[in-house]
């Protein structure tokens, strides 16, 4: 089977990497990974050149809605020009959908409460994919991921530069996923075997964003964060971060471990961060 990759950035590029039959499609084809195949193809265009797959393919999608397209037309535009119609979709998605869930465990009957423009975007592009999926016969399997950690993406540089967190006693747990084990998760939503539908992935590991932060500085070597109440964070944290923190939810992952098949291999953040380090 040849897979396609849409997208090969932070996790697209491991998941082009992993999977020896693989075709990207991206802006440009990214230098290091020069030596494979690419279809080139700018999603921001009103038109793109069709891509002629010869048959149906499966494919992973991870390229974020564009910020300034209010009809959220990439993944549109993308769908429009495969030929023939893909046979199976993965779809990498957010938790940022449930919106605030005020700390319940949130499964994937949860109701659907975004309210940010980040994740209402995503909601448009899973809503777009099961019309996609009725009109053309086409499987669907949705990933909702939360924050992704890994090499180059542990925050350091926010610990150095000592952006403040806020404390223990006002934060809200966190959900996240090593970048390893959202490859993994990728890869067995390819299968065949894996039933069409909507995944939460997550490590199962709820940390606050300050016991994550304080986690890789201790294994860093660097001075802890400092910390401000959540009120004094309301009056000077960016509203941009604020949106983040002011959703609380702990994911349900048993589907991902049970019907996807996936255990995480770092279930425990501190191994995670302490892989990333290396």
């Amino acid at each position: 089977m040849l897979y396609i990759v849409a997208g090969t950035g932070y996790t697209g590029a491991r998941l082009f990497a992993a999977l020896d039959h693989s075709v990207g499609i991206n802006r440009h084809q990214p230098v290091e990974l020069s030596s494979r195949d690419f279809i080139i193809r700018n999603l921001d265009e009103d038109s793109i050149e069709p891509v002629d797959l010869q048959v149906r393919r499966s494919m992973v999608y991870s390229i974020p809605p564009s910020t300034n397209d209010a009809g959220n037309t990439r993944l549109q535009r993308l769908l429009g020009a495969i030929q023939p119609a893909l046979q199976r979709i993965v779809y990498l998605s957010t938790t940022g959908v449930y919106g605030d869930q005020q700390g319940k465990i949130t499964d994937e009957s949860a109701e659907l409460l975004a309210v940010n423009a980040r994740a209402k975007r995503r909601l448009t592009d899973e809503q777009m994919l099961h019309h996609y999926a009725d009109d053309n016969d086409c499987e669907i399997v949705i990933l909702r991921v939360p924050g992704i950690y890994g090499p180059g993406r542990l925050g350091i540089s926010r610990i150095q530069d000592g952006t403040k967190f806020i404390a223990e006693a006002d934060a809200h747990p966190g959900n996240r996923i090593h970048v390893e084990d959202l490859v993994t998760c990728c890869i067995a939503a390819l299968s065949p075997e894996t039933p069409p539908g909507v995944y939460n992935v997550g490590d199962g590991d709820h940390r606050s964003s300050i016991e994550f932060a304080s986690c890789v500085a201790k294994l860093a070597g660097l001075a802890l964060p400092p910390t401000v109440s959540r009120a004094e964070a309301n009056e000077s944290f960016s509203e941009l971060r604020l949106s983040f923190l002011r959703e609380s939810r702990i994911l349900d992952t048993t589907k991902m471990r049970e019907i996807l098949g996936v255990v995480p291999r770092y279930e425990n953040v501190e191994d995670g961060i302490k892989a990333s380090l290396l």
